[in-house]
């Protein structure tokens, strides 16, 4: 396995949708082309999460297409919208079986072993905190969810709903977290129930049998500092029995990981509650606060956030855009857009690309939604992006050392250095990148300290593999005065260092 691994997401309802129309029929997992298992081996992934591969109900996608806000949404997003189009959130799981609506479950043993073959892995979805409303717990099992009382339903309408369980009436709450109202469409699960606990740990031990890794969806919520805080007395079981009030996490991790060596968990984390994840098992976290300080165009916070420790920073989730978030070709302006994906992917970290972003995509498709609108292909972002997969896959970049470097004005007075970043990433000699990025809107200027010491003495040959454009520069004035740049506004170099005697 390399050090620093890529991931491509596929939103699976509306991709499979897509490849039906052109077979002029549903199409399934066995229908997934070899060509584009071919292409995503060529682009240098080594991760393909399949987003919403599990079964869910009629319950679920009722309550999508009655929701008036999430109705107004798929309206606004979906030229001719019809009821058709909605197939219900992919969160609000009834089983974790392949869906009836992408074959067998022989079709999902068949794609990871054609994706094994091209040296790929298979990622699926964990959701810990929640099922849909019609998960056959809630017959079986009631007590595996947090329970309400009528006061609780009268006053907060929104957060719960009296259900008919194989245990009579309850009160049952929607899952949520503690800064939002209920998730209308789920049912919370208590994770202070010992039974509940055992049971979602048989679920992670069968995932672990079809695929190669799970990417668990709002990972913090079922930590017990956030779970309590959100649900308080109400989460002690119903049933009387004792209470857990032990991380989660820790037990499944371990266990799942000695019983399938190279098995990944990835969370989707926020709060700064990163680093607690990742002492409780998590192989890689979301690094939302990056995303945010690219989007706020702060690039003294997004350096200063680069910082971090090694041990924290590799194992960080580097991503533009995902099925949360909006369209980075929406939300980043063509230049900023480029300059934010070289800082994005040309650190360390697992490196995330959403189905859709290398050919720039722009419309956010809700997951209650089984169809999106055709877009056109922006053919520069797309040439911008296959030279930037290029050089991912250089192995510098995917095992080598990275090193954030200091950069300093290029004159006094001259503020624009402070929007200049710029790094290193070196493997053995001969396999050596300098990276530098303006990441502002005015031309700017700066020194960076050249970090190849055994340069000294030689012609040094800078080639930027995004333009091909070749500079010659002195050692030794590298490594005494640093290499000046002058960059345009969201400019930017992946210079390739070498030399010739």
């Amino acid at each position: 396995m390399v050090r620093y691994p890529s991931l491509y997401q596929i939103n699976t309802r509306v991709w499979l949708r897509e490849l039906g129309a052109a077979l002029g029929r549903p199409a399934m997992l066995a229908d997934i082309p070899e060509e584009f298992l071919d292409q995503a081996a060529a682009r240098g992934f080594d991760y393909v999460w399949f987003l919403g591969l599990w079964q869910t109900g009629p319950a679920g996608r009722a309550i999508s297409l009655s929701h008036p806000e999430w109705l107004r949404e798929f309206q606004a997003t979906l030229p001719g919208f019809a009821e058709a189009d909605v197939s219900g959130s992919p969160f609000a799981v009834t089983g974790y079986t392949l869906h009836r609506d992408f074959g067998q479950e022989e079709d999902l043993f068949g794609l990871r072993e054609r994706l094994r073959e091209r040296g790929l892995k298979l990622i699926v979805d964990f959701v810990p905190n929640h099922t849909a409303p019609d998960h056959p717990w809630v017959q079986t099992h009631p007590e595996f969810y947090i329970q309400g009382s009528k006061t609780d339903l009268e006053r907060e309408p929104h957060n719960y709903r009296q259900v008919e369980t194989g245990r009579g009436s309850l009160i049952l709450a929607h899952g949520r977290d503690p800064f939002s109202s209920g998730w209308p469409d789920t049912f919370q699960l208590n994770y202070r129930h010992p039974a509940l606990r055992e049971a979602m740990t048989q679920v992670l031990l069968k995932l672990a049998k079809v695929a190669d890794g799970v990417r668990c969806d709002m990972a913090m919520l079922v930590l017990p500092e956030v779970f309590q805080r959100t649900w308080g007395e109400r989460s002690l079981p119903a049933d009387g029995s004792d209470p857990m009030d032990e991380p989660f996490w820790p037990t499944v991790t371990g266990p799942v990981k000695a019983k399938t060596p190279g098995f990944i968990f990835m969370a989707e984390v926020y709060w700064d509650l990163e680093w607690e994840l990742m002492q409780q098992g998590f192989d890689y976290c979301y690094d939302k606060k990056l995303y945010d300080r690219l989007l706020s165009h702060d690039a003294a916070a997004a350096r200063s956030h680069l910082w971090a420790d090694m041990v924290y920073q590799d194992r960080l989730v580097r991503f533009m855009e995902n099925h949360d978030e909006p369209r980075a070709a929406q939300d980043f302006s063509p230049p900023v857009h480029q300059a934010a994906a070289v800082i994005t992917y040309c650190i360390p970290g697992l490196r995330f690309f959403h189905e859709g972003q290398l050919e720039g995509r722009r419309i956010k498709v809700s997951m209650h939604l089984g169809r999106r609108p055709e877009e056109p292909v922006d053919p520069n972002l797309q040439k911008f992006y296959r030279k930037l997969l290029a050089c991912l896959e250089r192995p510098e970049v995917r095992d080598g050392r990275w090193k954030l470097l200091e950069v300093r004005p290029a004159w006094e007075c001259n503020p624009t250095w402070d929007r200049l970043l710029a790094f290193a990433w070196e493997r053995v000699p001969g396999q050596r990148l300098l990276i530098a990025v303006n990441y502002g809107h005015t031309q700017g200027q700066c020194y960076v300290n050249f970090p190849f010491v055994d340069f000294s003495g030689r012609k040094v040959i800078l080639q930027d593999l995004m333009s091909e454009t070749v500079y010659e520069r002195g050692g030794d004035d590298l490594l005494i005065n640093g290499l000046y740049l002058d960059l345009p506004a969201w400019g930017y170099h992946i210079l390739a260092c070498d030399w010739s005697d």
